[in-house]
């Protein structure tokens, strides 16, 4: 393969884990498929449209440049800007499409103008703030509010929602008096006359822990990528649409007291072979895995030794004779029946994986895997047709090395 390090993405997995979201709200809700921060790291453009292709209804941003990409890119559902725009935005947010989430009554001004100008109206958002303390609209002024923005000329009310802090805690009290918050202030604009279009207030977690808040549609990102939240209280059956891989770039023979990486922090206690991967922290791998954690090395968990450097990481693999130069190397996913999830790298780093996910940056190759096969490769550098073929031998030829191994063994 053309490349040292890489992400593998799924697309079969993305659309069986749609297909099990979808069969567990059931007829009557959508999908709001959440693809901020490039799909929480998995590419947005790519995940769009294979989302697309499985019938998604509309998907979720956090920036006005996270729309715009999506558009430029042929998407064609609508797309919900979920955090507040700068009234500056408001023409290119028009201009693509995008429609923004307004919490406040200048801003909705300014887009009512926008509406005027552009001949043709304009659909909008409100989150109703019942607990998140975050953004959006507190629950008790609602129903004024949203009738003002209604009111102006050129605007139209698209959703109205609402969203969860904790929908993923053991004790659901609060969640389900965050429900019963949405449902008053509802009522009371229904009072006024109002009847939001859609409604929705479920991320992951509240759309497998609290299915009376499912309404019509539902903003999943985790377990459309295949991780289930802490605590769920419905099982769903998904599986992680991205892996993390890299190679060995080096394998060295270090004798007993040989120190590791940058302040020394590892020294070696045996004569030690330490494998070095083309991986580090400007790739997003966290620094708080050094001395912590572990790769797949052909199958075996090889611990992480010394610092992460900002290109490189060592492991030890004196425990994996056969550890060659240009082998492949597992940072989370499978490698010859073995795994690390996720999670676990998530647990080493003391954070969530959402961060994990997200911090992957751009100089890390992502190839598109459809039928066990890469059909895509995105790189700093764009692609080339060649570099498919070179991704899909490198695949047959860890699928051979899999099968040989099992023969062995």
């Amino acid at each position: 393969m053309p490349v040292s390090t890489w992400v593998e993405v799924d697309l079969d997995r993305l659309a069986a884990n749609l297909a099990a979201i979808r069969a567990h709200i059931g007829s009557g809700h959508e999908i709001l498929l959440v693809v901020k921060a490039d799909a929480y790291g998995h590419g947005a453009v790519e995940i769009a449209r294979a989302a697309e292709d499985e019938g998604v209804a509309l998907f979720g941003v956090a920036t006005l440049h996270e729309g715009i990409q999506l558009r430029q890119a042929g998407t064609s559902r609508p797309i919900v800007v979920l955090s507040p725009l700068l009234p500056s935005e408001i023409d290119e947010a028009v201009a693509h499409q995008l429609d923004p989430t307004i919490s406040d009554l200048d801003f909705g001004g300014a887009y009512s103008r926008a509406a005027g100008r552009a001949r043709r109206p304009l659909r909008f958002h409100v989150e109703i703030d019942t607990g998140m303390g975050r953004t959006g609209v507190p629950d008790e002024e609602a129903d004024a509010f949203i009738a003002k923005l209604a009111a102006l000329p050129g605007l139209r009310l698209a959703s109205v929602y609402t969203h969860f802090p904790d929908a993923d805690a053991e004790d659901l009290e609060f969640s389900r008096g965050q429900v019963a918050r949405f449902h008053a202030a509802l009522d009371r604009l229904a009072a006024r006359g109002i009847r939001p279009p859609r409604l929705h207030a479920s991320n992951s977690a509240g759309t497998l822990n609290v299915p009376e808040a499912q309404f019509d549609w539902v903003r999943v990102g985790l377990i459309a990528y295949g991780h289930s939240p802490p605590h769920a209280r419905a099982a769903l059956a998904v599986e992680p649409v991205m892996a993390f891989k890299g190679r060995l770039v080096q394998v060295r023979e270090l004798p007993e007291g040989a120190p590791i990486s940058y302040a020394r922090t590892f020294v070696t206690e045996r004569p030690s072979r330490i494998g070095v991967v083309a991986v580090g922290y400007g790739h997003g791998l966290s620094w708080l895995l050094s001395n912590r954690g572990h790769m797949l090395v052909g199958g075996v968990r090889a611990p992480i030794v010394g610092r992460v450097t900002m290109d490189l990481t060592m492991v030890d693999v004196t425990d994996v004779p056969a550890a060659r130069v240009g082998d492949e190397v597992v940072l989370f996913g499978d490698q010859a029946g073995a795994s690390i999830t996720l999670e676990e790298v998530a647990r080493w780093s003391d954070t969530l994986p959402y961060e994990i996910m997200c911090t992957i940056g751009k100089r890390v190759t992502r190839i598109y895997v459809r039928g066990g096969r890469p059909v895509k490769l995105t790189s700093l550098v764009g692609e080339r047709e060649e570099w498919i073929q070179q991704a899909a031998d490198h695949f047959r030829l860890r699928e051979l090395a899999v099968a040989a191994a099992k023969r062995n063994s």
